[in-house]
Formats: C-alpha cells, sequence, structure tokens
C-alpha cells in the first residue's frame, strides 16, 4: 500500500481501490500507539532484557577469574616450592604436547615438577602473561605466555624461557577448572 505511489511512477497498475483509500499510518500515531502501552510494560521489558544480558556475561566472568586465579595461585605455589600444590592444577587426564617431546600425560609432568622442586641446584621461577580466555559451558581455552627463569646456585647468572600455549580447562565437579590438554613451544632466542 505505501509503494502505490512508486508503482504509479514507474507506470505500473494501481492498487485495488481499497488498498488505495486507506490512510497510511503517521508518526504521530505510531507514536501515540507507542505511547499508549503502559510504562509499567516497557520498563518491565527493560528490566528483563537487562538482566538477560548479566546472566549470560556473569558465568564466563566468573569461569574467567577462576581460571585466572588457579593459573597465578599455581605459579606462586611453585615459586614457593610446594611440590603437592603445583599438580593440583592439572586433572588426572591431562595430556599435553611440548615441542619437540613426546605427548605427556599427567604421572609425566607431575613426576618432572616434583623432580625441579627438589632439584636443591637449581632454582625455578615461573612468571604467567594471561592473553586471552574464552569460556564456553564446561570448557575454557586460554592462550598464555609462561616465563622461566632458571638459577644456578653454584654459578652466577640466570637462564630465561619463554614457553607461549594454549591450555584448555575443564570444569570439575567441585566447581575448580583443571587443565585437560595443554600445547607449548619455547621460543627461539
Amino acid at each position: 500500500m505505501w509503494s502505490s505511489r512508486r508503482s504509479a511512477l514507474r507506470g505500473e497498475s494501481r492498487p485495488p481501490a481499497g488498498e488505495r483509500d486507506r490512510p497510511r499510518p503517521s508518526m504521530t500515531s505510531l507514536r501515540h500507539s507507542v505511547e499508549s502501552v503502559p510504562r509499567g510494560v516497557i520498563a518491565t521489558l527493560i528490566l528483563i532484557a537487562s538482566f538477560a544480558s548479566q546472566a549470560t556475561a556473569r558465568p564466563s566472568d566468573a569461569a574467567q577469574a577462576a581460571i585466572r586465579a588457579a593459573l597465578t595461585k599455581w605459579a606462586a605455589d611453585f615459586n614457593a616450592g610446594k611440590g603437592q600444590a603445583v599438580c593440583g592444577l592439572f586433572s588426572p587426564d591431562l595430556l599435553y604436547d611440548y615441542r619437540g617431546q613426546p605427548e605427556r600425560n599427567y604421572k609425566n609432568i607431575c613426576d618432572l615438577l616434583q623432580r625441579s622442586l627438589s632439584d636443591r641446584t637449581k632454582r625455578y621461577t615461573y612468571s604467567v602473561v594471561i592473553k586471552e580466555i574464552l569460556v564456553s559451558g564446561d570448557l575454557a581455552v586460554v592462550r598464555l605466555t609462561w616465563s622461566l627463569k632458571i638459577t644456578r646456585i653454584d654459578a652466577p647468572g640466570e637462564a630465561l624461557s619463554e614457553e607461549p600455549g594454549m591450555d584448555v580447562f575443564r570444569k570439575q565437579r567441585d566447581g575448580s577448572w583443571k587443565i585437560i590438554r595443554y600445547i607449548a613451544y619455547e621460543t627461539p632466542g
């Protein structure tokens, strides 16, 4: 019905008389229709929409915060030499790949961490830079870079290692987040 003028200008046939005579709604009548909706209904719809968007954002934010806290706690535990605590970040079904090494599992990483912490000839210090945390349901992917500083007790100086990687976390039954898979490599340098 609104296109009847355009149709006439293009030489097309005119719409039926009933449609042609029907008045077009004006902006005033549209505004009046919106204004006739009770303000309480509009306020309720706005409130529901805002809660819906917050409800979908909160679980991801909470998961990101929990994962960030777990990674930070792990670095603090490792640097403090807490051998029993350092395996707690990993799920028992962990599998991981480190460039140039065979695929390994939970037992392998825990044994390696325990040996490193019990080595009295070296001091290891980890720090982490988290680049991104993506959460979807009970799974999360974290892009990060671990920095490892190795200081020999019997020699001056230190060795630095930058290890970019990607950790896959799964939310556990107790609500904690643990690494189930990771891929890492050492940057050349």
